[in-house]
């Protein structure tokens, strides 16, 4: 009977999905997904929570509750240092410890990741692998076929995106965290409206890996988040590509505090700046996002103006 493994869909699923993915169809390991967000996971997370969580974590939350029951394991990594010389938010660093305090009776499926202490991807992979009953080799070539697999679909997926830039529709930068973007129940809602308005939306997450440093410097040469570099490089990557940016944050994250200020003032480009607390974060945001299109429109029929 295979094995099964739960992967709750926030924080680092929208990271690391695609790699997690073939990983475990190689190991021939079922995966199991927690549902979508909604308001009852949102709702079980806050009140897990402390209250000084951010949003996402709270969401985080109630997605393994979600999964509780439904699977052998839960996917559940600690990350410290991914890229030499930086650090990924504290949450990601305390997310196994959070869970296993909250919830003792689960079966975790850890592996960790601090460059600065030689442990790499691979290793900690290989040793996820050992843990569900696979050799040495076997989770090694997992790990070497899932890491193929996921640079093929990040090309893919950079190449479509870059395809938008050849028409003469209202482009949008949505820059953000992927576990703010690509969640349907914090961000759909501003996805609803672009389409809506038939605005092409540039996903700030879709760029390459080796230009994240070059382009993060024209924003500072000081940040040492890594998830925040990755906005910031998107944002400068297309900036002077796109008509508009639309900023989203969860409230109160520590390291987009002070990216956000960052940002307002090394970014000339139109930009609305969206914060999510709670389940009520979307009231208000339709006049917003009605209003910003339309200073949008206006600048651009302006400037085609000028142009003739």
């Amino acid at each position: 009977m295979k094995k099964t493994v739960g992967i709750p869909k926030a924080l680092l699923f929208y990271y690391y999905k695609d790699l997690w993915k073939a990983f475990f169809e190689k190991l021939d390991v079922e995966v199991i997904y927690s549902d979508d967000t909604n308001k009852e996971i949102l709702e079980k997370g806050e009140r897990i929570s402390i209250d000084e969580a951010c949003l996402a974590l709270k969401i985080y939350l109630g997605h393994i509750d979600n999964l509780k029951g439904r699977c052998d394991y839960i996917l559940v990594p600690r990350m410290y240092c991914v890229k030499k010389g930086e650090q990924v938010c504290t949450n990601f660093n305390a997310l196994f410890d959070i869970v296993h305090n909250l919830y003792p009776d689960i079966n975790i499926l850890n592996y960790n990741i601090d460059l600065e202490k030689r442990k790499k991807e691979s290793k900690a992979f290989i040793h996820m692998g050992e843990q569900l009953g696979f050799s040495y080799i076997e989770s090694y070539n997992a790990y070497l076929c899932a890491k193929e697999i996921e640079r093929k679909k990040k090309e893919e997926k950079i190449k479509e995106q870059e395809k938008k830039f050849s028409s003469n529709n209202l482009k949008v930068l949505v820059a953000s965290h992927p576990y703010n973007l690509y969640d349907s129940y914090i961000s759909g809602q501003i996805i609803q409206h672009l389409e809506k308005e038939k605005i092409d939306i540039i996903y700030s997450d879709l760029i390459q890996p080796e230009i994240i440093n070059r382009e993060c410097e024209k924003i500072s040469t000081d940040i040492h988040w890594s998830h925040s570099k990755e906005v910031m490089a998107g944002i400068k990557r297309y900036e002077k590509k796109v008509d508009g940016m639309i900023l989203i944050s969860s409230f109160p994250c520590g390291p987009d505090s002070l990216a956000v200020e960052m940002i307002k003032r090394k970014v000339d480009l139109p930009t609305l700046y969206l914060v999510f607390e709670n389940e009520n974060s979307g009231a208000g945001i339709t006049t917003r996002l009605e209003s910003f299109f339309d200073i949008l429109k206006a600048k651009k029929e302006a400037y085609h103006e000028r142009s003739h």
